[in-house]
C-alpha cells in the first residue's frame, strides 16, 4: 500500500472518529449531568408536587436503576451488538426524560426517573465499550480520558443547570432539555457508529443480577418507608430487611457458581479489594446524601433561588475537583497511595460535622467554607480506591475487579440518600410536634409530607415560621451526624487498606476521570489497553522511544530505525510522501536512506537516492527493533504473563504493532517505540 493510501485512509479515519466521538460525548454529558442536576430543583419540585417524605426517591429511583443495569448492558452488548444497546439505552432514558417533565405526582416523577436511570445506565457501558469499536488500542486512553473530562464537567455544571433551568423557565426544563440533545445524538451515531459485537460465546448473569437488583430495592424501600409510612417494629419493614437479608445469601450462592459472575466472591478475598470496597461504599453514601440535602438546606433554609443554590454548591464540587487532580500527580510521581485515603476520610469527617452546625442564621459564605473541606476529603479518597484495587488484582481479575470498585460507589449513594432521608423525615416529623399545636391545620398538613409546602410555610405567623426553620435545620444537622459517624468507619478502614508498590498500569488510573467514575461493565483487556494507551501517552512513551535502539542492540539513527520499521511493510511505499504524511522534514528521511543503505539494509533504485527493496539483513534488523517494541509494552506490567492470558499477548502485538505509525515531532526521527 502506498503512503499516499495510508495517508488518505488515516485522514478519513481521523475524520469520521471525531464526528462519532462528538455524538457519544452527547450521550455520556445526559447520563452524568442527570447524576445531579435534579438536586436544585428538588426543594420546587417538591413545592409543586408535595410529598417531602418522597424527595429522596427521586435520586434513589435514577441512582438504583442505574447500578442494576449496569453488569447485563456490557453483556448485550456484546452479545448483540453495542450500537443496537447503546441506541436502546438512549430511546430508553428520552423517554423516562420526556415523561419525568409530564409527571403530575410524585409517585409518577419517582416511577419514570426509575426508567430513565434503566436507559442511563446503559448509555454509560455502551458509551465506554464503543469507544473500542471506533478507536485504536493506542488511542483509547486519550478518548477515555475525555469522558473522564466530561464527568469532572457535569458534577460542576450539573447543579448549576439545574438551577438555572428551575429559576429561569421550569423544574421540568430540566428533563426536557435532554431530548433534543438525544436526537441529535441519536442521528450521528445512527450515521457513523459501527455495528459490531463480540464473537465469544457471551454468558449473562441474569439470576445474579436480579437478586442484586432486588436486595437492593428492598433496603431502599425499608429505609424509606420505616418510621413514616409503617413502624419501624411493623411486619412490613421487618419482612423487607428479612428479605433483604435472603436475597443477599441468594446473590452470593449464585455468584459462586457463576460462569461470569457480576461480582465473584473470590475478590473480596483479596484485602485491597474488600477495604476498598467498604471505602467506596461509604463514600458514595456521604456524597449523594450531601449534595441531595444540601440544596434543600440553601433554598428552605436561607431562602437561595435554584440558581444560586447551584451556585452556592460549586464549592464542594470545586474542592473535589482539586484534590482530584492533585492526588493523582502526586501518586503518579510518588507511586504511594496510601496517605490519601487517611487524609481523605479525616477532612471528609471534618467537613460533615461542620455541615452538622449549619443553622437558621449561617453566612452562605461559611456553609461554603464547610462545602469545601467536605469536597476537599472527597477529591483525595475516590479515584484512589479504583487505583489500589487495580494494583492488587491479578490480570484476569482486572476488568471485574474494576467494575466492582465503582459498583460499590454506587450502591452506597444508593443507599445512603434512602437511609439519610428516612432519617431526616423522621426527625423532622419528630421536631414539627413540638413547633405546631395538635390538630391545627399546619400540624396536619405537615404530618402528611414530613414538611410545608412553601406556599403553606409563606402563610405560617413568624413564630410558627421560624420554629419550623429550626426544626428543618435540626433535622438536616442529624443526617449530617450521621454521616459524619459513618465516615469514621471508612477513616478507620483506609488504615489497613494495604499500600502495595505502584505497577505502571495502576498509575494510569490516577487521572480525574476516575474520580467521577460510574460503575461500568469492562473487560480484563479493555482495561489493560486503556492503562497501557495512557501510559504511552506520557512520558514514559518518550523514554521507550529514545531507548529502543540501544535496547535492541541496533545501531542506527533513530530516523533509520524509524523508516527501516515502515519499510519491512512496504518496501516500494513513497517516502518523499510518507515524508508530508507525516510532516517530517525530508532532509531527516533522506539522511535515513543513504544510512540504511550504507549498512546494507536496504538496496536502492538507479537514482541512488529512493528504496529499491530491503535485504535479508534489513528484515532482521526491522524484527529485532518490533520485537524489542513489544517487549517494551511487556515491561510495563511485569506482573501480568502474557503466556497465561492469549488476549493480553494479542493486545501487545496490536500495540506494538500501531505505534509504528507514530509521527516524530522532531527532525532527529525517534525510534518506534
Amino acid at each position: 500500500m502506498s503512503a499516499t493510501a495510508v495517508a488518505g485512509g488515516d485522514a478519513r479515519t481521523s475524520r469520521s472518529v471525531l464526528v462519532v466521538f462528538a455524538g457519544l460525548m452527547l450521550v455520556m454529558l445526559m447520563a452524568s449531568l442527570d447524576q445531579t442536576i435534579v438536586a436544585t430543583a428538588l426543594p420546587t419540585i417538591v413545592g409543586d408536587l408535595g410529598g417531602l417524605n418522597q424527595l429522596s426517591w427521586v435520586v434513589t429511583a435514577y441512582l438504583l436503576a442505574q447500578t442494576v443495569v449496569t453488569p447485563l448492558y456490557g453483556k448485550l452488548g456484546d452479545l448483540v451488538g453495542r450500537k443496537v444497546v447503546l441506541q436502546f439505552a438512549l430511546v430508553l432514558f428520552l423517554i423516562g426524560s420526556a415523561l419525568c417533565g409530564l409527571s403530575q405526582n410524585m409517585t409518577e416523577l419517582i416511577l419514570f426517573r426509575g426508567l430513565q436511570g434503566l436507559g442511563g445506565g446503559g448509555l454509560m457501558v455502551s458509551t465506554m465499550a464503543a469507544i473500542g469499536d471506533v478507536v485504536s488500542p493506542r488511542e483509547r486512553g486519550r478518548y477515555q480520558g475525555y469522558f473522564g473530562a466530561v464527568f469532572g464537567v457535569s458534577s460542576v455544571l450539573g447543579p448549576l443547570l439545574g438551577g438555572a433551568l428551575t429559576s429561569g423557565v421550569s423544574w421540568r426544563a430540566i428533563f426536557y432539555v435532554n431530548l433534543p440533545i438525544g436526537v441529535i445524538a441519536f442521528a450521528v451515531l445512527q450515521a457513523t457508529l459501527p455495528s459490531r459485537k463480540s464473537s465469544e460465546h457471551q454468558h449473562i448473569d441474569y439470576v445474579g443480577a436480579a437478586a442484586l437488583a432486588a436486595a437492593l430495592a428492598a433496603v431502599v424501600l425499608a429505609c424509606t418507608w420505616g418510621g413514616t409510612t409503617y413502624a419501624w417494629g411493623s411486619a412490613e419493614i421487618i419482612g423487607l430487611f428479612a428479605a433483604a437479608i435472603v436475597l443477599v445469601i441468594v446473590f452470593v450462592v449464585v455468584e459462586r457458581r457463576a460462569r461470569e459472575a457480576v461480582l465473584p466472591p473470590s475478590l473480596f478475598r483479596n484485602r485491597t479489594f474488600a477495604v476498598s470496597s467498604g471505602m467506596g461504599l461509604i463514600v458514595g453514601f456521604a456524597l449523594f446524601g450531601s449534595i441531595t440535602y444540601l440544596s434543600l438546606y440553601l433554598q428552605d433554609v436561607l431562602g437561595s433561588s435554584p440558581t444560586e443554590a447551584g451556585l452556592q454548591t460549586l464549592p464542594l464540587m470545586l474542592g473535589l475537583l482539586l484534590t482530584s487532580i492533585g492526588s493523582g500527580q502526586i501518586i503518579t510521581r510518588t507511586g504511594h497511595y496510601r496517605t490519601f485515603p487517611i487524609v481523605g476520610t479525616a477532612l471528609m469527617i471534618v467537613g460533615l460535622g461542620l455541615l452538622s452546625r449549619l443553622g437558621v442564621s449561617t453566612a452562605q459564605s461559611i456553609a461554603s467554607v464547610y462545602m469545601f473541606v467536605l469536597g476537599l476529603g472527597l477529591g483525595c479518597v475516590m479515584q484512589v480506591l479504583v487505583l489500589a484495587v487495580q494494583n492488587a488484582v491479578d490480570y484476569k481479575d482486572l476488568g471485574v475487579a474494576t467494575s466492582g470498585a465503582t459498583l460499590f460507589r454506587s450502591m452506597g449513594g444508593t443507599v445512603g440518600t434512602a437511609v439519610l432521608g428516612s432519617i431526616f423525615n423522621n426527625r423532622l416529623a419528630s421536631e414539627l410536634k413540638s413547633v405546631f399545636p395538635a390538630g391545627s391545620s399546619a400540624a396536619a398538613s405537615s404530618s402528611g409530607s414530613s414538611g410545608l409546602s412553601k406556599a403553606a410555610l409563606a402563610k405560617l405567623p413568624p413564630t410558627l415560621h421560624a420554629g419550623y426553620l429550626h426544626a428543618f435545620t435540626h433535622a438536616l444537622s442529624t443526617i449530617f451526624e450521621v454521616a459524619a459517624a459513618i465516615g469514621v468507619l471508612a477513616f478507620v478502614l483506609s488504615w489497613i487498606l494495604p499500600d502495595r508498590a505502584l505497577r505502571d498500569t495502576a498509575t494510569a488510573s490516577t487521572g480525574v476521570g476516575e474520580a467521577f467514575a460510574t460503575p461500568r461493565q469492562v473487560k480484563s483487556e479493555a482495561e489493560a489497553a486503556r492503562a497501557l494507551s495512557v501510559l504511552l501517552g506520557r512520558e514514559k512513551r518518550r523514554q521507550l522511544v529514545a531507548n529502543l535502539a540501544a535496547r535492541a542492540g541496533v545501531d542506527l539513527s533513530p530516523a533509520a530505525c524509524w523508516l527501516i520499521a515502515h519499510l519491512q511493510d512496504d518496501p516500494a511505499m513513497d517516502i518523499p510522501e510518507m515524508s508530508r504524511s507525516f510532516d517530517i522534514p525530508q532532509a531527516a528521511t533522506a539522511g535515513a536512506v543513504q544510512e540504511l543503505a550504507a549498512r546494507g539494509y536496504v538496496t536502492l533504485d538507479d537514482t541512488g537516492a529512493g528504496v529499491k527493496g530491503v535485504t535479508a539483513a534489513g528484515h532482521a534488523v526491522a524484527e529485532k527493533l518490533i520485537a524489542e517494541r513489544r517487549a517494551s509494552l511487556e515491561r510495563l506490567c511485569p506482573d501480568w504473563s502474557p503466556d497465561d492470558h492469549p488476549d493480553l499477548a494479542g493486545l501487545l502485538t496490536r500495540l506494538a504493532g500501531e505505534l509504528q505509525r507514530d509521527a516524530p515531532t522532531e527532525t532527529a526521527v525517534p525510534a518506534p517505540a
